[in-house]
């Protein structure tokens, strides 16, 4: 009887001791190797995911520019900025027909949380509307390339 008490204690141990460090090793290397294979697709997915949704806000921000301009006759100068199609300029040529409630909610900051460039007239057209990208610097590329209203290939 005292044999069969002894193995049941000894079962009862080795089920509460845990895991032994070699286990661990193994668990925390299986992990390190699923990290290092899915982490650098899901930053590549981020930015483009931002370039994406920038795009779409420049092509947002470009229909409320074209509204306001049938409206009023002009763009927005580069003083009055995109606030212009949130509240009545007060400097500038002061538009006439500017509609009621505005032309945007409010002016967005790209998806990197940097304010678009705007000047009019711009060196493109009647205006330039920018997001640096990432970096927030005029000029470079990959993810940091800049995103321009007249070059949104």
């Amino acid at each position: 009887m005292k044999s069969t008490q002894t193995k049941k204690q000894k079962k009862k141990r080795r089920r509460e001791r845990g895991f032994t460090l070699i286990e661990i090793m193994v668990v925390v290397t299986i992990l390190a190797i699923l990290i290092a294979l899915v982490a650098p697709k899901m930053v590549g997915r981020t930015d483009q995911a931002r370039r994406v949704s920038t795009k779409a806000q420049i092509k947002n921000i470009e229909g409320a520019l074209q509204l306001y301009k049938l409206d009023n006759g002009v763009y927005p100068s580069t003083e009055q900025g995109l606030d212009a199609l949130v509240n009545p300029p007060t400097v500038g040529v002061i538009p006439k027909h500017w509609k009621e409630g505005g032309y945007l909610g409010k002016v967005p900051n790209d998806a990197w949380g940097n304010p678009y460039v705007y000047l009019s007239p711009g060196s493109h057209g009647d205006y330039d509307l920018v997001s640096y990208g990432s970096d927030n610097e005029p000029g470079g590329e990959g993810d940091n390339a800049d995103l321009e209203s007249w070059n949104l290939n």
